[in-house]
């Protein structure tokens, strides 16, 4: 289902595939022209480089992207698979991970663009790079959460789907994507620091860029979180599942 699911969003298309690489490049150009050219920001501790520059905006996007298309995709995915839930007996339960395989299948590929980048630009990433999959773990278990929170109330609640699109855009400013967190006066540090999808990233361009391991306390944490996360929404998913065939 997840290798449909990436082969029908291409369906038709002329170049097919190549679009997973082709689109996180554009808008890889897209950031950097607006903020380190028109805006002229630069990044504290790096240097004036708009290719490093480029690379941190790009790290911080990685992680956004898979929470935030997760969050839009979930409010539609029971309505849109209407005939497994009215039709046929099937594991609704498994449609958000069906989605956040398709989404960690293009964060791969944007990951691709990254490192051919940084290798074209800095040379080869520090070791603490190979750390990247743990340090996404506790983001992929909140992403899940919330999709299947989110996939159960769009079913009753069809302007759920209007509502993320509007949120996931505020998000995108408030999570530390496009400046470094300790730009901000101390007090609102430690609010934006409450954001967990804002200190992922944080984590993120540690291992990726900054050459820092992880810290254990906070990564346990965040952990431990998500995995509340996760469990709350498989049981908010489980209690609202048994209305989905009369609604729809």
């Amino acid at each position: 289902m997840i290798k449909r699911d990436i082969l029908g969003r291409y369906r038709g298309s002329v170049i097919g595939l190549a679009w997973s690489f082709l689109n996180p490049l554009l808008m890889l150009l897209v950031y950097t022209l607006v903020f380190s050219v028109m805006f002229k920001q630069k990044w504290l501790g790096a240097s004036e480089s708009r290719g490093e520059f480029a690379l941190l905006v790009f790290a911080g996007l990685l992680v956004f992207n898979i929470f935030a298309e997760c969050m839009q995709r979930a409010p539609t995915l029971i309505v849109q698979n209407a005939n497994y839930v009215k039709k046929v007996i099937f594991p609704l339960e498994i449609l958000p991970w069906v989605s956040l395989g398709s989404v960690l299948a293009h964060t791969t590929a944007s990951l691709v663009i990254w490192l051919v980048f940084h290798l074209f630009l800095l040379g080869p990433p520090p070791l603490t790079a190979l750390l990247l999959p743990l340090v996404l773990l506790p983001l992929v278990l909140f992403s899940l959460g919330v999709s299947w929170l989110l996939a159960g109330l769009g079913v009753y609640l069809r302007d759920i789907s209007q509502v993320t699109t509007a949120l996931t855009t505020a998000l995108l400013f408030v999570s530390a994507v496009f400046y470094p967190i300790n730009v901000l006066p101390e007090a609102y540090q430690a609010v934006l620091l409450l954001n967990p999808i804002a200190l992922i990233i944080e984590q993120v361009r540690d291992v990726l860029f900054w050459g820092k391991l992880i810290d254990p306390l906070t990564w346990s944490l965040g952990l431990s979180m998500s995995c509340c996360v996760a469990w709350l929404g498989f049981q908010g998913f489980q209690r609202m599942r048994s209305g989905f065939a009369d609604v729809l």
